[in-house]
């Protein structure tokens, strides 16, 4: 007899170990690096909000970058910290569902941000004197736009078709609510809820990919015709972009290719571990490198911080 969500009221998640005597250990330090990531991305928010020279585009693509990071790190960490603790992981489908809302959007945006500030960083590199007058204020919010709205659409859509599937279990290998898991749970055909995942995978990562792959082509043939302060204006601002984007493009690619081509053969820990990185590292690792790297960011920081001394 098949069995649908609402018949069956909640998934079991079937990815946590006894933790046994450490369970406190890793819930404090899971707290410690959710506090972690939410101070660092709101006091660089703040510090960009605050300071009017700072009002640029690149610094704006920042602060989406951030308010991204506190969004996906909300929707993950909390729910963590309060599993770990039981024995018996359960959660409600409803919801599972909210939660493969908000951790594919936040990947989504996040591709999409990445993307909208390589194509900032084309046109300061590549058309300087043309920056100002391309880059204004009403096209950068319609970039800002740009990054969270067709995300959300798409995964919209995507946790719409999973939401009306019919499921006969409810064991969810992972730590947290995926997509991909769900539809193995179905009972009847899945044909067209792979095809618009691969084709919405494909619009999402893939096309940002190579959009980001061809204007870093383009930056490099500027600075090597260039001068070299031109090459040292590109190092400086587009290393630390360049590095977040490897480090979710890493997390990303595994997470995409055990899920969507079904790769049985590797350790159920490792694909926990995956699956974390893909959700977790970016989110500390964006405000540390952007923080540290960009000299005007560690300007304000450290002058912030010797005022409050």
């Amino acid at each position: 007899m098949k069995t649908n969500f609402t018949q069956i009221g909640y998934f079991t998640l079937s990815a946590y170990v006894d933790t046994g005597h450490f369970t406190y250990l890793y819930v404090i330090i899971l707290l410690f690096l959710y506090i972690l990531i939410i101070c660092s991305n709101l006091l660089l928010i703040v510090i960009i909000c605050m300071n009017r020279r700072l009002h640029e585009p690149m610094y704006i693509f920042l602060c989406s970058l951030f308010v991204n990071e506190v969004y996906g790190s909300t929707a993950l960490f909390p729910f963590i910290l309060g599993q770990i603790p039981y024995d018996i992981h359960i959660v409600s489908a409803y919801i599972c569902f909210l939660q493969v809302f908000c951790v594919y959007s936040y990947g989504s945006v996040e591709f999409f941000t990445l993307t909208i500030m390589s194509y900032d960083r084309y046109v300061a590199i590549c058309f300087p004197l043309e920056y100002n007058t391309c880059m204004t204020s009403n096209k950068v919010a319609m970039l800002i736009a740009l990054t969270w709205l067709p995300p959300l659409l798409v995964v919209v859509g995507l946790t719409s078709m999973s939401f009306s599937l019919q499921l006969c279990g409810n064991i969810i290998n992972n730590v947290y609510c995926d997509n991909n898991s769900i539809v193995r749970l179905a009972c009847s055909n899945t044909s067209i809820h792979n095809i618009y995942g691969l084709i919405s995978t494909a619009l999402i990562v893939f096309v940002p990919l190579i959009f980001i792959l061809y204007t870093y082509i383009r930056i490099l043939k500027v600075c090597f015709s260039g001068s070299k302060q031109t090459r040292q204006k590109a190092v400086s601002t587009c290393t630390p972009h360049l590095a977040s984007l490897l480090n979710f493009s890493f997390g990303c690619f595994f997470e995409v290719l055990q899920n969507r081509f079904k790769i049985n053969n590797l350790p159920d820990k490792f694909g926990i571990f995956v699956s974390l990185y893909f959700v977790t590292c970016q989110m500390l690792f964006n405000p540390v490198l952007y923080g540290l790297k960009m000299s005007t960011m560690r300007k304000i920081c450290a002058r912030l911080f010797q005022c409050e001394v």
